[in-house]
């Protein structure tokens, strides 16, 4: 079964856009734990729109599921992963002004850079995952700077999924073929919900992890998060 881990940046942008501690986003944690997700993914960028990096901080004691933290392996990123030490650090190149993350990792070009930083959580205990397009050489090159994951970046699937077109889903099983091949494990995320979330799954071998946040947030708006959260449990067996 595929882990659901549930990114919780849009508590914080809501919380943050009035100031104070509502929603509060250690609670939140705690509650959708409670209700069977079994991961929780964070993204605090430099600026904390949303997250910010005291909330990791604070996030880390309770968080007993899987902690998942992402970001662009900057300075001030690099020693809040170091201090808090989640389960996995997911790592993406992301713009400091960029609103999403919209690219994976050009794996070829910052092969060292990628090698060093891998190594460096890698000593500390930390699992580590690399985002990337369903390119296979950007796979390959994954592979060679010692990552143990890959998070496969979602967005033309989700997409074109939409528009109806299903071929979308070809180059990320191929993607997710090598990756198994090569011994790479494989994570997915971004624009994934609950209208392509099972199309996904039962297309990609061997898939460990899916970190979902905008869409799980906006659909519980209807139907409730402890509901959605068991309708995506549902969909991932």
């Amino acid at each position: 079964m595929t882990k659901l881990s549930v990114n919780i940046n849009k508590i914080a942008t809501l919380r943050n856009s009035r100031g104070g501690d509502t929603p509060n986003v250690v609670q939140f944690a705690k509650d959708v734990q409670r209700f069977g997700a079994e991961g929780v993914t964070v993204h605090p960028r430099p600026d904390e729109r949303h997250i910010r990096y005291q909330d990791t901080r604070d996030l880390k004691p309770v968080v007993y599921t899987e902690f998942n933290v992402e970001g662009n392996p900057i300075k001030s990123f690099m020693d809040l992963v170091l201090e808090v030490k989640p389960t996995q650090v997911t790592l993406v190149p992301d713009s400091v002004d960029a609103i999403t993350s919209n690219a994976g990792w050009d794996t070829k070009t910052h092969k060292a850079f990628l090698t060093e930083v891998i190594s460096e959580f890698k000593a500390n205990g930390i699992r580590t995952s690399i985002f990337v397009d369903p390119v296979l050489e950007m796979i390959e090159g994954a592979k060679a700077t010692g990552t143990d994951r890959i998070e496969l970046y979602t967005e033309t699937f989700a997409h074109q999924y939409g528009l109806g077109n299903k071929a979308a889903i070809e180059p990320f099983t191929k993607a997710a073929e090598l990756a198994n091949t090569i011994g790479l494990g494989v994570n997915a995320g971004h624009d994934l919900s609950l209208d392509n979330i099972q199309f996904f799954k039962q297309n990609i071998p061997g898939l460990l992890e899916v970190s979902i946040g905008h869409a799980l947030v906006s659909e519980s708006l209807y139907l409730g998060i402890e509901n959605v959260i068991q309708m995506y449990l549902q969909r991932l067996k």
